[in-house]
């Protein structure tokens, strides 16, 4: 009792920044915890990640060829290291009875306890530090959907994939067809009819499951969707998911062919709960993209990996989410040759609004919003990305996000605003262009500079940053807003075959 009565006044004393002078220099241990986990363990037990010291070393999965061997390699790798470091931290856990998840995708270990546990932890030599795993909120689209029925208003739905001419590359013969695209977003409503078809766990007369859909909620609120669903499920209203896969893949075989790349198939990941997530839930997702697992989430597969993702949200450094805490995941992902694309956010119209993981990252390929005449879309954040102290310039490029047509709850259709609705297109073409010219398939080097470089380059009058104002690629729309047939035409098999000849 003295000790915690000891414990709780030092962390008041940490907590309120009292001068050297007043009080006792803070002890070591602390300065490998997150304040927010010292602060939320004065009512009891929190939740944090406890990152080891020794993390995978994935350098040299750049030199492997094909997506195959990047995968293999990256995943061998990562399961080893945790495998030769987490036992004597994982027998400590059981050992005290705290509840605890183990992940390999970034060497960590989920951890629910009080401020005893923190300390104890904190001060094992083999522990790097302790971080936060807050709920957060997804930053929901900002206009309510114009929910419209099967059949009506189609035209509506055509304008986004017009525009950056993805039609024109479909009369090509390129749908998508052998690219796989994961979401990881609120769930999905895997049986909407412009979704069915395309789902990889469907094979025209039954479905399976495994390995092609994963629930990263265990103890959330459970309607409507359970946790640990062994079904793709969608919890949100009005279908936040649901309508990212659908401009993605959507095609219902009739007249709403919502999506970029209608050939794809597509898996998910649920990595919220009613809209909310956690540091965990997203990386959780993260690790099972790399190696999908059956649905008890044993046996992993990195064969049966995605070739891109689409993340559709954000985690907010405002309610708790440290500005480094999902990159070690991120880097492991794009090591094993998957693309990662990500929503830029929607907190503009200021600079410096491209401020939360894992939209800030350089291994990151984010997306700004723009509308249908191309200008930028008034909540689109823009970079330049200061919250890490990078500057780092951000987006890289910018898609239609302002009144999107695409599938929702019900089998229903409707549009959203939002970068949530830009990405995805990024996603689909991302899956046309592995059609059109399968040895992308885990370059994702090559991927991401075909994509920028055939953007349609975009001027922006708002200086952010040190970039001019007339600079291209800039802080406002990235290289430009894409352009899929730009991008095909820039194939290197497509040099010398003038568009007017095929």
């Amino acid at each position: 009792m003295q000790k915690r009565l000891i414990l709780f006044i030092l962390l008041i004393l940490i907590l309120s920044g009292v001068p050297g002078s007043l009080a006792a220099p803070a002890p070591a241990w602390t300065s490998k915890v997150d304040p927010w986990v010292l602060q939320t363990s004065q009512d009891g037990e929190t939740e944090f990640l406890v990152f080891l010291t020794e993390q995978a070393d994935l350098s040299a999965a750049a030199g492997l060829k094909s997506k195959t061997e990047k995968g293999a390699y990256v995943y061998q790798t990562l399961t080893e290291v945790a495998r030769r470091t987490q036992p004597g931290l994982l027998g400590v856990l059981r050992k005290m009875g705290i509840p605890h998840r183990s992940y390999w995708v970034a060497n960590m270990v989920w951890v629910r306890g009080g401020l005893s546990a923190i300390q104890s932890l904190a001060q094992r030599p083999d522990v790097a530090r302790l971080a936060a795993n807050p709920r957060l909120r997804l930053e929901l689209p900002s206009v309510q959907p114009d929910v419209l029925k099967e059949g009506e208003a189609v035209e509506a739905g055509t304008w986004n994939i017009i525009k950056i001419n993805a039609d024109d590359v479909w009369a090509l013969g390129y749908t998508g067809q052998g690219a796989v695209i994961g979401g990881a977003d609120t769930g999905y409503a895997w049986n909407h009819p412009a979704l069915k078809r395309q789902y990889r766990g469907w094979d025209g007369i039954s479905a399976n499951h495994n390995y092609n859909w994963h629930d990263a909620i265990h103890d959330g609120k459970g309607v409507p969707c359970p946790n640990n669903s062994p079904q793709p499920c969608d919890d949100n209203y009005p279908a936040h998911g649901t309508h990212t896969m659908g401009i993605m893949v959507g095609d219902d075989g009739g007249s709403n062919k919502i999506g970029v790349a209608p050939g794809a198939r597509w898996i998910g990941c649920r990595n919220m709960d009613d809209g909310y997530g956690t540091p965990e839930t997203y990386i959780e997702c993260y690790q099972w993209f790399v190696a999908p697992t059956d649905l008890s989430g044993q046996n992993p597969r990195p064969d049966l990996a995605p070739d891109v993702i689409n993340n559709s949200w954000g985690c907010p450094t405002t309610e708790g989410c440290n500005p480094n805490d999902l990159l070690s995941a991120v880097q492991a992902v794009r090591a094993a040759g998957i693309l990662t694309v990500h929503s830029a956010g929607n907190s503009g119209n200021k600079c410096e609004t491209v401020n939360e993981p894992a939209a800030i990252y350089s291994e990151s390929f984010t997306v700004g919003a723009t509308d249908v005449i191309d200008r930028i879309a008034n909540f689109s954040s823009r970079g330049p990305v200061t919250v890490d102290g990078s500057n780092r310039m951000k987006p890289n490029v910018s898609a239609p996000g302002v009144s999107i047509y695409s599938s929702l709850q019900g089998g229903s259709y409707g549009t959203l605003d939002g970068t949530s609705m830009a990405a995805p297109h990024v996603a689909g073409l991302v899956a046309l262009l592995i059609s059109a010219d399968p040895s992308l398939r885990g370059q994702v080097d090559k991927l991401e500079t075909l994509i920028e470089s055939s953007a349609l380059p975009r001027q922006s009058t708002q200086l952010c940053g040190m970039v001019p104002v007339s600079g291209i690629p800039n802080n406002v729309f990235g290289w430009g807003r894409v352009d899929a047939l730009m991008a095909i035409d820039n194939l290197p098999q497509y040099f010398y075959l003038p568009l007017l000849m095929r």
